[in-house]
């Protein structure tokens, strides 16, 4: 008897369908608008699945604190609830690094919604409980007990809140140090000496805390509210319009401010502005050009916003704070003279005993890649590793003293004096032994290495006024070629150096492309790129004119101009 046929197979399960994305260029943060991309993964009338928002914004404009590891991981932290990001979870928005916070956001209770191309982003207001302060020292800390997280944005060197606060609460803040004001749903917070150093939030119950150096003697003079423009010093002032040119330009759709001098005849010279002590760490502009005393300040060169690093050519008085990476663009200059542009390299090499010679591939650098980069004090008191199994000799007098392994390195190490600390990664090895004997060379590619003063961004735009922009030359991608975006340029014509930013009047910004095409309409015979997108920003006479994407974005270093 023949036997029926077996049964057909079952049909193959049905795969799921991607969930729908949505992106804009544009949020509101408790009714505050500034242009930011975001990245909605989900329906758009349900709870995101992921929300990817920039770094800046989360830790300027509400107040989340970040930590970073040497594995390039992050940890989020924001009124006691923590979010542990892998760099797998880590992207680009544009030029922006981006984390998604979906849960993060649930968790406190923010309420997040499409509107068009903007993302809305609402966090109820809680109450000021209490005022607290820490004794007097020479941190000075004051705790704000809440009934609830709150967000909170930097501004220049004061801090806004979205909380509801009482008229005897402010009076409090007054006396312990704080200029407070409350303007609405918002309070402004400024000290009356110095600018904010730290904030950060705990939870259960929801604190905000709040530091900044103490005085020397007794508080005074003023501050202005954190949303308020400070006015332009008076000593500037006199200047503008004689030996300091400011011209404001729309051109094509973008708004131009350009800011130039003869440093050749003007009491006022060019220097790159770093913060003080150490190469890892942030600040506004207005706070980084306050504490070099700068007059006029752009923002500078590239930096890992991750771990708050620099990435490129920064020298001052003859020394290499951050080596030149990748080929890419630079100023370069000497007092009292116009700054030279081109691209630049920096080749290293370690000799050991017997003529063994081994390539340093970077120089204080925050740009990770295998082989041997080397530190030395003016990367900072020490050094940390920053990635996976390092290892790593000190050279003292030519003379290897110590040898360290992944866990001193983790560590950190102590840098001092003269110090020379060689940096292994990538499984590279160092063959050295104690007591051996090494010696550095170094080379720059070309003249602008030996200049004591060096600010790279890249690309390079202009050369003798002809347009040179090649981002391949310079390792920039297709796309960050392509992209509109505010912008900050230092050039020169033949009489003048030019400290220049530029803003899309009606969209995100000028291309790269376009940028050059601008600046060779204007007359300018070379000019560099210079980092842009949130952290484009101009201060004048300490007060913040230019703020790339409408708020004040955090920033590694810069250019400024100093009597």
């Amino acid at each position: 008897m023949a036997q029926p046929p077996p049964p057909p197979p079952p049909p193959p399960p049905e795969q799921p369908s991607p969930a729908p994305e949505q992106q804009g260029g544009s949020i509101a943060i408790n009714g505050r608008q500034q242009k930011a991309r975001w990245l909605w993964i989900g329906r758009p009338f349900e709870p995101p699945q992921q929300l990817w928002l920039p770094l800046e914004v989360l830790e300027n404009q509400l107040g989340i604190a970040s930590r970073s590891s040497s594995e390039g991981s992050l940890e989020l932290d924001w009124f006691g609830q923590e979010l542990k990001l892998p760099t797998s979870a880590q992207r680009s928005l544009e030029d922006e690094v981006a984390v998604d916070v979906a849960r993060l956001f649930q968790a406190l209770g923010v309420d997040v919604r499409q509107q068009g191309s903007q993302l809305i982003l609402e966090l109820a207001r809680p109450q000021l409980l209490n005022v607290r302060s820490s004794t007097p020292g020479p941190i000075r800390r004051v705790v704000l007990d809440l009934s609830g997280p709150a967000v909170s944005g930097r501004d220049a060197g004061g801090l806004s809140v979205d909380l509801l606060s009482r008229k005897d609460q402010l009076t409090q803040l007054q006396a312990l140090g704080l200029k407070s004001q409350q303007a609405g749903p918002s309070l402004s917070l400024n000290p009356l000496s110095g600018s904010l150093t730290r904030v950060f939030s705990l939870g259960s119950p929801a604190r905000l805390v709040i530091e900044w150096p103490a005085p020397e003697g007794a508080s005074g003079g003023g501050s202005r509210g954190s949303g308020e423009a400070a006015p332009i010093d008076p000593r500037l002032q006199a200047l503008l319009g004689k030996e300091v040119q400011w011209d404001r330009l729309v051109r094509q759709g973008v708004r131009i401010n350009a800011v130039r001098i003869d440093p050749r005849s003007s009491t006022l010279q060019l220097r790159p502005l770093v913060r003080p002590g150490s190469m890892e760490g942030l600040s506004s502009l207005v706070q980084l050009a306050n504490q070099q005393q700068a007059w006029v300040a752009i923002n500078g060169g590239y930096f890992n916003r991750v771990r708050r690093l620099p990435l490129g050519a920064l020298k001052t008085d003859g020394r290499w704070l951050s080596g030149p990476i990748l080929n890419r663009g630079v100023a370069a200059w000497s007092d009292r003279a116009l700054p030279r542009f081109g691209r630049l390299q920096l080749t290293e090499w370690i000799v050991g005993p017997g003529g063994q010679r081994l390539p340093v591939s970077n120089v204080n650098s925050g740009y990770v890649q295998r082989g041997i980069s080397r530190y030395n004090a003016d990367w900072g008191p020490s050094y940390r590793a920053l990635s996976g199994s390092e290892t790593g000799l000190l050279l003292q007098a030519g003379s290897v003293r110590q040898l360290f392994g992944v866990a001193e390195l983790e560590a950190g190490v102590p840098l001092r004096g003269d110090d020379l600390l060689l940096v292994a990664r990538g499984g590279t090895i160092l063959p050295w032994t104690t007591g051996e004997r090494l010696q550095l060379e170094t080379r720059a590619s070309n003249e602008l290495g030996l200049a004591p003063h060096v600010i790279g961004g890249g690309p390079l735009l202009l050369l003798g006024g002809q347009i040179v922009l090649n981002g391949a030359a310079e390792n920039f991608s297709a796309s960050f070629l392509s992209q509109g975006a505010p912008r900050t340029v230092l050039a020169r014509d033949d009489q003048q150096v030019w400290l220049i930013t530029l803003e899309g009047t009606q969209d995100s910004g000028p291309s790269l492309g376009e940028t050059a095409l601008l600046l060779q309409q204007l007359g300018l015979r070379d000019a560099v790129n210079l980092d842009g997108g949130s952290s484009t920003g101009l201060v004048l006479g300490g007060s913040l004119q230019v703020k790339g994407r409408g708020v004040a974005g955090s920033v590694h270093n810069g250019v400024g101009l100093v009597p």
